[in-house]
């Protein structure tokens, strides 16, 4: 009976579904595009994505002594497979996190990153966010990301591996407040992408600190509007 019910908090449609579903691609894709300028700004973005450019980048010199292979490891590849891991844990230890914006964050996220990136290849000159110009993007670029974030965490509609496990510890930790529990996860993803040959940035540490609680707030706001 329990494996019933387990079963059947997987992928659920909770009310107005297709509205959920139209807020979930949305703030993905937001998602996605912000990500991929913050990726080409180059002054800090948040752990998950970092610690993923570090696994790109050791993969991509692991493997240049292929040279069939020495362009596959791109940042959408690199990032399924380091949500494939966590995604396993989320399994294990709480099925419900799972749903239709799980596998829309995990699988989609990294591939419309590298899509976004692609086209910033063509159209944006190198060099273009060097000095002052970088640094006035920024907020812009980070705020469409943020909201992209929000937007798809308050479709309610599962969350990304990434997402889901500080969830999950907090739950196995009821002393110690969410807050603590996300900054200590996001803080050990900084750790291990520093580990990786990733560089630390004020940005970087601002971030691991300040994003989730942001995030939080404007989940929060949206679903006032948008739910």
């Amino acid at each position: 009976m329990s494996t019933i019910t387990e079963k059947k908090t997987w992928f659920m449609r909770p009310p107005k579904f297709k509205n959920r579903m139209l807020i979930m691609i949305v703030g993905i894709i937001l998602q996605g595009f912000g990500l991929s300028l913050l990726i080409r700004l180059n002054l800090g973005t948040d752990p998950c994505t970092m610690f993923t450019l570090g696994v790109e980048s050791y993969l991509q010199k692991f493997l240049q002594t292929i040279p069939a292979l020495s362009d596959i490891p791109t940042f959408g590849i690199c990032q399924l497979l380091c949500h494939s891991i966590t995604f396993i844990l989320v399994v294990i230890f709480d099925r419900s996190k799972i749903g239709f914006g799980t596998i829309g964050n995990m699988v989609c996220l990294g591939f419309i990153v590298d899509f976004f990136t692609m086209i910033w290849d063509v159209v944006i000159p190198t060099g273009f966010f060097d000095g002052w110009i970088g640094i006035l993007f920024f907020i812009p670029v980070l705020a469409v990301f943020i909201g992209g974030a929000a937007a798809y965490m308050t479709a309610d509609l599962g969350m990304s591996p990434y997402d889901g496990l500080p969830f999950i510890l907090s739950e196995k930790l009821p002393k110690v407040p969410f807050k603590v529990v996300r900054i200590g996860w996001d803080g050990s993803y900084l750790i291990l992408a520093v580990l990786l040959g990733q560089p630390i940035t004020i940005v970087s540490v601002c971030i691991v600190l300040f994003l989730g609680p942001v995030i939080s707030l404007v989940q929060k706001k949206l679903a006032r509007f948008i739910l």
